[in-house]
C-alpha cells in the first residue's frame, strides 16, 4: 500500500510537461559540459566530484528535514541491494564518461537511449511483465533508428576495434549497467524516498571512486571548465529532482515520453553552441539519414514507454543519467 501511494500522481501534467522538459533539457546539455571538463580532469575525478559534491547537497536538505533515521533501516538483504545498486550506478556513470571521451556528445547522447530499453527488458525477465505489440513496434523502430544514425560508420562499428567503436560499446555497457540499476531501485523504491535513496547511494559511488580519483586535478581548470564541472554536479540533482517531482503529477509513461526526446536537445545544443559559442562547442555534423535515424530513435523510445505499464522508472545518470535514466548522471 505504502508503494502505491508513493507512484499515484496528482494529475497536474501541466506542472509535470514542464519539469519533464526541464529534464530534459538539463540531460540533453549535460554532454556538452563533461566534454569540456574533460580537457584537463580524468573521467574517474570527474565522476567522483559529481558524486560527492551532490551528496553533500543532499546530507545538508535531508538532515535539515530529519530525514536521516532511514539509515537504520539499512540492514541485511536491503542493505545487500543498495551496494548492488551503488556499484552499478558506479559503472554507468563511470563507463558513459569514459565512452563520451572517446565519441561525440551526439552520439553519446543516442547510444546511452538503449538504458530505458534495457530496463524494459529486464522487466520482462525479472518482474515478469509482457510486451504488447506496440511496444514490440517501438522497439524494432528503435533498432532501425540506430542502424540509422550509424549509417556512415555501421561498417567500422561492425568490423574494426576502433576508438569510436569502443567508445560505442562503453556506452552501450553503460546502459546496460543502468537498466540494472533501475531494476534494483524499483524494488528500493518501495522502502525509502528516492531522495534518501540517491544521498546513500552517491554517498556509496564516491567512496568506491576515491582510492582512483584525484581531486587535485580542480586546480588546472580555468573559469569556463570550472563552472562547467558546477554544472555537470547540479545536474545529477536538479535533473533527477525535475524528474521525480514530474513522476509525482504526471504519470510515469508521460514522462518517460518527454525524456525520450532528450538528444534532440542534445543535437540542437550542439548545433547551436557551434554556431554561436565556437570556442566552447565543437561542431558535430550529421548527415540527413543520421538525423532521421535520431529521430526514429527517439519516437521507438517514446512508442516502448507510452504503451508500457504505468509504473514508474528511476532517472538514468546520463540521460537519460539518466532515463531514462539517471548521464538520469545519467541518462545520469
Amino acid at each position: 500500500m505504502q508503494s502505491s501511494n508513493l507512484h499515484r500522481s496528482t494529475g497536474r501534467w501541466k506542472l509535470g510537461l514542464v519539469l519533464s522538459l526541464l529534464a530534459s533539457m538539463n540531460w540533453g546539455v549535460l554532454p556538452i559540459a563533461l566534454k569540456k571538463v574533460l580537457e584537463v580532469m580524468d573521467p574517474v575525478t570527474v565522476t567522483w566530484y559529481r558524486f560527492v559534491c551532490a551528496a553533500a547537497v543532499l546530507l545538508l536538505y535531508i538532515a535539515a528535514r530529519n530525514g536521516l533515521h532511514a539509515v537504520k533501516r539499512l540492514r541485511g538483504s536491503t542493505l545487500l541491494l543498495f551496494v548492488g545498486a551503488a556499484v552499478l550506478l558506479t559503472i554507468n556513470y563511470q563507463l558513459y564518461v569514459f565512452g563520451l571521451d572517446l565519441l561525440t556528445p551526439n552520439t553519446a547522447q543516442i547510444v546511452i537511449q538503449l538504458a530505458p530499453i534495457f530496463l524494459l527488458l529486464g522487466g520482462l525477465v525479472v518482474f515478469r511483465e509482457r510486451f504488447n505489440r506496440f511496444q514490440w513496434m517501438g522497439l524494432a523502430v528503435f533498432v532501425g533508428g540506430l542502424v540509422l544514425f550509424f549509417n556512415e560508420r555501421l561498417a567500422e562499428l561492425l568490423s574494426s576495434l576502433s576508438g569510436y567503436t569502443i567508445g560505442v560499446l562503453l556506452i552501450a555497457a553503460s546502459a546496460l549497467a543502468w537498466g540494472a540499476y533501475g531494476l534494483a531501485q524499483k524494488q528500493l523504491l518501495s522502502t525509502f524516498p528516492s531522495k534518501t535513496i540517491m544521498l546513500f547511494l552517491f554517498t556509496a559511488c564516491g567512496l568506491f571512486l576515491l582510492p582512483f580519483a584525484h581531486p587535485g586535478e580542480v586546480q588546472l581548470l580555468d573559469g569556463v571548465q570550472l563552472v562547467m564541472l558546477a554544472f555537470c554536479v547540479l545536474n545529477s540533482l536538479v535533473g533527477y529532482g525535475c524528474f521525480v517531482e514530474a513522476l509525482a503529477h504526471w504519470e510515469a509513461s508521460r514522462v518517460s515520453a518527454v525524456l525520450a526526446i532528450t538528444p534532440l536537445f542534445t543535437v540542437a545544443s550542439v548545433s547551436l553552441g557551434a554556431a554561436f559559442l565556437p570556442g566552447l562547442v565543437s561542431p558535430d555534423p550529421i548527415n540527413a539519414l543520421s538525423l532521421i535515424g535520431a529521430l526514429l530513435v527517439v519516437a521507438g523510445s517514446m512508442l516502448t514507454a507510452l504503451f508500457r505499464g504505468r509504473e514508474p522508472q528511476p532517472a538514468p545518470a546520463e540521460t537519460l543519467e539518466m532515463p531514462q535514466p539517471s548521464s538520469c548522471g545519467a541518462p545520469e
